[in-house]
């Protein structure tokens, strides 16, 4: 219970600040500004629980993990803010975390072990009805361009959650603290980020940081909450288990879509509790 009740609180959290991104001009930018704080946050966090005693990582292959699942959230902020910037909050965040979904399952079964159980397989395929569903939202885009490519970012993005999830997941196994994990994951992710803007980019992102402050640090709190919690529901679940069950998320995002004043279709409305009820079934 204690880690279902982590996923669900990781769940609404995370949904909260793609809410928050939604609603952001430059979302590129101001995603890096919101991802920097998060990693200042991770870090407080990690050198807290050193400084308790609890050693970081236990070998190189923990680190390695982590600078890997750094590399994978890099790709998943960048194709995030490229399919928000396409298309609505619901279809876009349903498609991507419903993807990862179908993508962990089984991968997670063949490197971890995790069960395959008749309500687990039923759970995939109500988890696909609900993403051709949520899909069915991006005909509201005028261009049918913007349209395919909401599809192809938010695909994007699934393929780089279902890998940051097997990285963090691999990590921890390797004997990876939780929140040390996530604070050299989200430090590479900034680096990263830092360099891809360029100087242009860079500027712009802590003129964003300077003149909405409140808002951007925020949506970093949020975000670095979000997944702290999720690291240690990790630490003591499968990784299609939790990967799953937090795509509960999918109902949160779908009511603060509304509240953002970027309502869903009945479509959409519809895929994304197809979704969440068939991560309850994968999950069960």
């Amino acid at each position: 219970m204690t880690i279902v009740a982590l996923v669900l609180v990781s769940a609404f959290l995370h949904a909260a600040w793609n809410a928050l991104l939604r609603l952001e001009q430059d979302k590129d930018r101001a995603l890096v500004a919101a991802v920097a704080a998060g990693t200042l946050l991770a870090l407080a966090v990690a050198g807290i629980r050193w400084a308790l005693g609890e050693a970081p990582f236990d070998g190189a292959a923990a680190i390695a993990w982590s600078l890997a699942a750094g590399v994978l959230e890099v790709a998943y902020f960048a194709s995030l803010a490229r399919a928000l910037e396409s298309g609505p909050l619901g279809p876009v965040y349903t498609i991507s975390r419903g993807g990862a979904v179908v993508i962990v399952w089984p991968l997670s079964i063949a490197a971890f072990g995790e069960a395959v159980t008749a309500t687990s397989l039923a759970g995939s395929a109500v988890v696909l009805a609900g993403l051709a569903l949520s899909s069915a939202g991006l005909p509201a885009i005028a261009a049918r361009r913007a349209r395919g490519g909401a599809l192809a970012w938010a695909v994007a993005c699934a393929v780089a959650i279902a890998g940051y999830h097997l990285a963090y997941k691999a990590a921890l196994a390797a004997g990876g603290g939780p929140s040390a994990v996530f604070a050299v994951s989200l430090g590479v992710a900034t680096a990263i980020n830092a360099a891809r803007l360029g100087p242009e980019g860079r500027r712009a992102a802590a003129a964003i940081a300077r003149t909405r402050a409140p808002r951007v640090l925020a949506m970093g709190m949020v975000c670095g909450g979000s997944f702290l919690i999720l690291m240690e529901a990790l630490a003591g679940g499968g990784a299609g288990f939790v990967l799953t069950l937090r795509n509960t998320s999918v109902l949160f995002a779908t009511g603060l879509a509304w509240a953002i004043g970027d309502p869903p279709r009945r479509a959409q409305v519809a895929g994304a509790f197809l979704v969440a009820a068939g991560a309850v079934l994968m999950a069960w």
